[in-house]
């Protein structure tokens, strides 16, 4: 009979979820899931709302980003009214694309994450987590949430609020950025850059403390999906998607998003509420591809500004060809932000960026619309059908952490039987498969913090039935 290992909640990770290990006789792991357990239901309830209301509805799907929802739902929204938006309205909606890329990076890094790198995997977990690393590294710390506060801030200086704005609408923006507003952004762009700049040589910094996870942490060859220019540069906003394989060739010719559902398919299983994409040519689940940071800076052919085409260059330095390993997620978001605030600048320096003219006014003139971008955790799709009336007749979502579904259970695996061995449960090891999955920098709908102890208990039992051993944290 097999034994089960239940890691539920895993921690510091935004929404609901939690890990099951199976353990044969021998005590050797033979199966892990990653298990969603919150169900939001999106899709079912938006059908029968007029169209022009789901930039508002949908960003209500999440706390953390949900920038990149009115983004997704706008863009689809332009389609169904078949309109061109402003050029000043594209530029402010990459402002806010950007500014939430750097924010959201900003807690990833140096609040989820920061503590098993800057701390140690292995350290106790009483202090493993930002309280931690405040006490450890006051000045690292401060620089951290200054980041974070730099992109909210920038948010509701676009769009009236940090966390659900109704700013976004279909056709552009609702109002246009003020001159004050450019100025303060832009003179705050050094120390921003700077701090960006010494997140990226901390990172390296520790890099060699982590040789074995590195190795083991999602380590392993596979597709990536990525949203490029049509030159091939790093895009967050508006392009086309590129799939490549493990050497970087591509795997379809660069495609528009509104061809999304020829290219991927959908997957549901009874033990999870996320659904599962897969590449449709290969199947399922050996169609499984990643997508976010890191395969964002492996599918593109440059990040198209200075700074970050010089620390681009030195990541793919790390291995030929597409870089494979998961743990390597938090270097790209790195990357990312530095690229996110030198677009930021290259933004606020054009005059055009305070013009008036942000909205094309029409009625519904489709029945489809597609709006894809690159949320901070990887291609973010709304697809819509509407009645004529423009009443939501249909809505697919598919979300960045969906795409990396596959993904995820498979470093978990990698990663449990890498670590995890028999009767013998230390919280170091799975601390180690709680990390794998922060390292993807999941997003499960909504995000849940807690001041205090986070609550996990694991338990094994024996092939009887007996329980032999439990850790409770």
């Amino acid at each position: 009979m097999a034994r089960e290992i239940k890691i539920d909640p895993i921690t510091r990770i935004e929404g609901h979820a939690k890990i099951t290990l199976h353990l044969d006789d021998g005590g050797v792991v033979s199966d892990a899931k990653f298990h969603v357990t919150q169900f939001r239901g999106f899709e079912r309830f938006c059908k029968g709302r007029p169209f022009h209301e789901m930039p508002s509805i949908t960003a209500r799907i999440c706390g953390i980003c949900p920038v990149s929802h009115m983004l997704g739902s706008g863009k689809a929204g332009d389609q169904l009214m078949a309109v061109r938006i402003p050029p000043v309205a594209v530029e402010l909606r990459k402002l806010l694309n950007y500014a939430q890329m750097v924010q959201s990076h900003a807690l990833s890094f140096f609040h989820l994450s920061g503590p098993d790198l800057l701390l140690g995997m292995d350290s106790n977990p009483a202090r493993r987590n930002v309280m931690g690393l405040m006490d450890e590294n006051p000045d690292l710390a401060r620089k951290g949430i200054r980041l974070r506060r730099y992109g909210q801030e920038l948010i509701e200086a676009l769009a009236g609020k940090k966390i659900h704005a109704a700013w976004v609408v279909p056709g552009g923006v609702s109002s246009p950025m003020r001159a004050e507003s450019r100025d303060k952004f832009l003179n705050e762009i050094p120390e921003t850059m700077q701090i960006a700049g010494e997140a990226l040589e901390v990172f390296k910094g520790v890099r060699d403390n982590f040789q074995r996870e590195i190795e083991s942490f999602g380590n392993f060859e596979s597709a990536f999906l990525g949203m490029v220019a049509h030159d091939g540069t790093l895009e967050h906003y508006d392009g086309l998607l590129r799939l490549v394989d493990s050497s970087g060739k591509r795997i379809v010719e660069d495609f528009s998003p509104s061809e999304y559902d020829a290219v991927l398919g959908e997957k549901v299983e009874p033990w999870s509420y996320l659904k599962f994409p897969y590449f449709k040519k290969e199947g399922y689940p050996g169609g499984l591809y990643r997508v976010g940071p890191l395969a964002r800076l492996n599918v593109c052919d440059r990040c198209g500004t200075p700074q970050a085409d010089k620390e681009l260059e030195e990541f793919r330095g790390i291995q030929d060809g597409p870089v494979s390993g998961t743990f390597f997620y938090h270097y790209a978001r790195l990357i990312e932000i530095l690229h996110g605030l030198e677009r930021i600048q290259q933004i606020l320096q054009e005059p055009s960026v305070l013009g008036t003219r942000v909205r094309a006014d029409a009625a519904h003139n489709a029945s489809e619309g597609t709006g894809a971008i690159e949320a901070p955790r990887g291609t973010l799709i709304h697809h819509y059908r509407i009645d004529e009336d423009g009443l939501i007749d249909d809505v697919d979502l598919i979300v960045a952490t969906g795409h990396n579904n596959l993904a995820m259970n498979r470093s978990v695996l990698q990663v449990a039987r890498e670590y995890v061995r028999g009767e013998d449960i230390k919280e170091g090891m799975l601390n180690r498969v709680e990390a794998v999955i922060r390292a993807y920098d999941p997003c499960l709908s909504c995000s849940t913090h807690a001041v205090g102890n986070m609550p996990m208990q694991v338990e094994l039992y024996d092939p009887s039935g007996r329980r032999t051993a439990c850790l409770t944290r």
